[in-house]
């Protein structure tokens, strides 16, 4: 069981979390500005105390006509000089406050997405496999920034009503017992219909805060595959799957706000229900036992200031479901589970050995879940400074031995050794280290070229950065930008080819001083003479190092030392080009069939 599921934290199919833990952790968030929060509220009190002096300063002020001609002003100017006084303060300290509360809500959601952002950077590749990168965004966008309001608003009218409705229900107590019995019968009635709708609309806004996640999920998705879709001409399908999923989120999020609009208007009327009740008994009160004009003013004031808060309440706590919804989602983030910790005893490989490359698999095997096994007990070996190719079918199990030798996952069974040691007591970060990567799928920033090809090397001079490019055969066509070395890519590297892409990214893998290289399709994207100029350098770089070359042109491993002929999972062949041919195998009409 992992720490969400002990935390009763909700996975990604819907179910609910569980709510005091939720609330915990938005807590322990409060906490580390508990002293701001802490001010907030005295003020909050100290506000509503002072603007809950004026029904009863009110009352005082009716009670200041003795007779029908027969006015005390100076005691009514004395009492409505009070009253606005209080309320200019009042309304200065709930300005206050709410600057307050908004920049620590500001603050709480900064640690909360980077706390959020953080989880991302450690969790397991595996994590990524299983979500929608639309639907990881919303959750450190949208579901934030609800958060957000919540806790810039919410928190404070929650602890403002709570002030006012028992300080209001002192001052009732205090003109007439009698009348406040009114609210022994109203005010259960509001509390069950309240409870009733916060129990229906969680669901609902749960609901809409995943509709909306997928709705997120499928625009990052159509935009990212835009040439895709314009090249296959599935524009309409594609507005069609929007609309659809536009549908689900907009139906979601108006069943969760009709239904939650229902509880305002719901005790609304309760409240009405008890103002009518107050006005009818205030009037026999007063003629049966001579209860004062101005006290009934000011009950009437105070039943208001009683049940107002009371609406507020029930409109809030509808809110907060948005909040919890979002909250939930967002700590599901937090929560995931991360990558296991290296254990104890792990070490740093190029702390132990100065030269590291044999590399060596015995009986592995592994699956992305328990239902299938993608390899099947595969065993072989690597040596220092040797030319490792894997062929075979798409979807044989290729890039999965790739991800095993960099532990983004991990092996079901069996073990891969790293001179001699098993990658299990060697430490992620060193043994990822230890390789440098180009695969199939570049990745460029926008930055310089200069900056780009830099990237994840130290102490990298400008020199180091042109001598692999020309190793690259690409110094040519970045001696032709604008700014050369200093031009800025845009987004992606979309003002270059795909084949300029991947020649800057196999001049990055040049320029890291590793001992092991890993080439995933490599030179997938350029013409057949760059592909030929790239050879050579990677030649060139490789000497004395141990290279994982993945290819389905057979044409660009014929000088590997080992080629691995894999299918479903597991190693039919081994041996080198010439090897392969010469038993006319299942290499030998992988071969031919590519020149037919």
């Amino acid at each position: 069981m992992n720490l969400s599921q002990k935390r009763g934290v909700t996975g990604n199919n819907g179910k609910p979390q569980n709510r005091l833990y939720t609330i915990k952790r938005l807590w322990d968030y409060l906490m580390f500005y508990k002293w701001v929060f802490i001010l907030a509220i005295i003020l909050t009190v100290v506000s509503n105390l002072l603007a809950l002096v004026g029904p009863l300063l009110t009352g005082y002020c009716i009670d200041q006509i003795v007779g029908v001609n027969n006015v005390n002003f100076k005691n009514v100017y004395f009492f409505g000089a009070l009253m606005i006084l209080f309320y200019i303060v009042s309304s200065s300290l709930s300005y206050l406050i709410s600057i307050v509360m908004v920049n620590t809500s500001k603050k709480i959601v900064l640690k909360m997405r980077r706390d959020s952002f953080d989880s991302l950077m450690k969790l397991p590749i595996s994590y990524f496999d299983t979500n929608k990168i639309g639907d990881i965004i919303s959750k450190i966008s949208y579901d934030i920034d609800t958060v957000n309001v919540s806790l810039s608003t919410d928190l404070i009218n929650i602890c403002t009503s709570v002030v006012t409705v028992i300080t209001s229900l002192i001052m009732m107590i205090i003109i007439s017992p009698v009348l406040v019995l009114v609210f022994v019968i109203t005010i259960p009635i509001a509390l069950l219909f309240t409870r009733f709708m916060v129990k229906k609309t969680r669901p609902m806004f749960r609901n809409r805060s995943q509709k909306l996640g997928e709705l997120n999920a499928n625009v990052e998705e159509a935009f990212s595959s835009l040439p895709t879709i314009h090249a296959y001409s599935r524009k309409n399908d594609i507005i069609n799957r929007f609309d659809e999923v536009n549908r689900n989120a907009t139906k979601a999020s108006m069943e969760a706000e009709i239904h939650g609009g229902i509880t305002g208007p719901g005790v609304n009327f309760v409240n009405n229900l008890s103002f009518s009740l107050i006005c009818l008994f205030g009037v026999l009160l007063n003629f049966y036992y001579g209860l004062s004009l101005g006290d009934i003013q000011s009950f009437i004031l105070y039943s208001k200031k009683f049940s107002g808060p009371i609406n507020e309440t029930a409109n809030i706590f509808i809110e907060l479901q948005s909040a919890m919804a979002a909250a939930e989602r967002v700590f599901n983030l937090i929560d995931a589970k991360k990558e296991p910790a290296d254990s104890k005893n792990a070490i740093n490989i190029q702390e132990k050995y100065q030269d590291v490359g044999d590399v060596k698999l015995d009986n592995v095997e592994f699956g992305y879940n328990t239902k299938r096994k993608i390899i099947k007990g595969i065993s072989f070996e690597a040596k220092k400074g040797e030319i490792v190719a894997l062929v075979g079918p798409t979807g044989c199990g290729k890039t999965t031995i790739v991800n095993l030798l960099m532990r983004f996952y991990d092996l079901d069974s069996g073990s891969i050794s790293l001179n001699d040691t098993n990658i299990i007591n060697i430490k992620r970060k060193s043994l990822r280290q230890s390789y440098s990567m180009v695969l199939q799928d570049t990745w460029l920033f926008e930055d310089t070229v200069y900056n780009n090809i830099a990237y994840g090397a130290k102490n990298v001079t400008l020199e180091d950065v042109k001598r692999v490019c020309k190793l690259a055969r690409v110094d040519g066509f970045i001696n032709r930008l604008p700014q050369g070395y200093n031009t800025v890519l845009s987004e992606g590297g979309v003002n270059i080819s795909k084949g300029q892409k991947q020649l800057l990214t196999i001049a990055r893998a040049m320029l890291l001083d590793c001992d092991m290289l890993i080439l995933d399709e490599a030179t997938s994207n350029v013409d057949t003479r760059s592909e030929i100029l790239i050879q050579e350098a990677m030649k060139e770089l490789s000497n004395n190092k141990t290279c994982f070359i993945i290819a389905h042109r057979l044409s660009t491993i014929k000088n590997a030392d080992k080629i691995l002929v894999m299918k479903d999972g597991k190693i039919l062949e081994t041996g080198t080009h010439q090897e392969l041919l010469d038993k006319e195998g299942f290499y030998y009409s992988l071969y031919h069939s590519q020149f037919e």
